[in-house]
């Protein structure tokens, strides 16, 4: 094993330093969010928090426990995840499935994949979109929340380039044992494709969960608003929100403030995103780069 150069190390070094500067930068703004969470009105609402809390307590968490609005929001967008995650990538599924084939397998193949490429670059518009989900039925429904987005075209391409990268050898034994299309997706393709489907639900899981527009065009009822709609609207609204609370609860908790409890809402809104990342992560990045290289 032959020795490293100098210009190699200093490469290294470079590298990583680079690498830590872009982490720290993203990791900074969640450590200071949070710690304005954790300070005190006064410390707050002087600016006088940095990366550490000043004045220490609880009273944003403790009222955000109580507050029913911000769990109701929060079930609602766990329920949007888990449906709008299933509904996207069984889509995704059966339609990279057969556009993965050549045209000598799928006839029409070229046109399909030109028909689901052009809704990438060219859309209906707000106006035709909205009209669209009213005239379904969908309005003030989850269902509005994915119905509308249920297939994700870029998605779909991602998926469809990485089942074009398996080996043809696997498809064809399992058809001469007898397997159809089904159950070569379900048992052939689909567990040797972890990779890119960990990297597609990555997307699709931050995508729903991030999404608030949505929910404000069509949900006319709040209870309904997922959390990050909740929060947009909070934060346009925070002064009437905190003009609602009594007396009695203003005096239990003197150091709560609009700033500190509209942070810790918004840490405990990305907080699961931050929790699942890391588990994915590995499989975010090989998922990007498999299929890249071709023979």
């Amino acid at each position: 094993m032959h020795k490293p150069t100098i210009s190699r190390r200093l490469f290294v070094i470079t590298n990583t330093l680079v690498l830590s500067l872009i982490t720290l930068l993203g990791i900074i703004p969640f450590v200071h969010l949070l710690s304005i969470s954790l300070s005190s009105n006064t410390a707050a609402m002087a600016g006088e928090v940095r990366l550490w809390p000043v004045g220490f307590n609880l009273d944003a968490y403790r009222y955000l426990g109580e507050k029913v609005e911000f769990f109701r929001s929060f079930r609602v967008s766990l329920t949007r995840v888990v449906l709008g995650t299933a509904v996207n990538m069984l889509l995704v599924f059966i339609t990279a499935y057969p556009l993965s084939k050549s045209n000598h397998q799928f006839k029409f193949r070229t046109p399909y994949v030109w028909f689901f490429a052009i809704t990438m670059f060219f859309g209906g518009g707000l106006i035709p979109t909205y009209m669209v989900v009213k005239n379904t039925g969908l309005i003030d429904s989850v269902w509005a929340l994915i119905l509308p987005g249920a297939l994700n075209v870029w998605n779909m391409v991602l998926m469809l380039n990485f089942f074009r990268t398996i080996p043809k050898e696997l498809e064809e034994a399992a058809t001469i044992d007898g397997a159809g299309h089904w159950r070569i997706l379900w048992r052939i393709f689909l567990p040797v494709s972890l990779p890119s489907i960990a990297t597609i639900g990555l997307f699709t899981i931050v995508g729903h969960w991030n999404a608030w527009f949505d929910g404000i065009l069509y949900l006319n009822s709040p209870e309904k608003y997922p959390l990050q709609t909740y929060l947009s609207t909070l934060i346009m609204s925070i002064n009437s929100q905190m003009t609602s609370i009594s007396i009695e609860q203003i005096k239990a908790m003197e150091n709560l403030s609009e700033k500190t409890l509209r942070t810790a809402q918004i840490f405990m809104g990305a907080l699961p995103i931050m929790v699942v990342y890391p588990f994915l992560q590995k499989y975010f990045v090989k998922g990007m780069t498999v299929g890249s290289v071709k023979e």
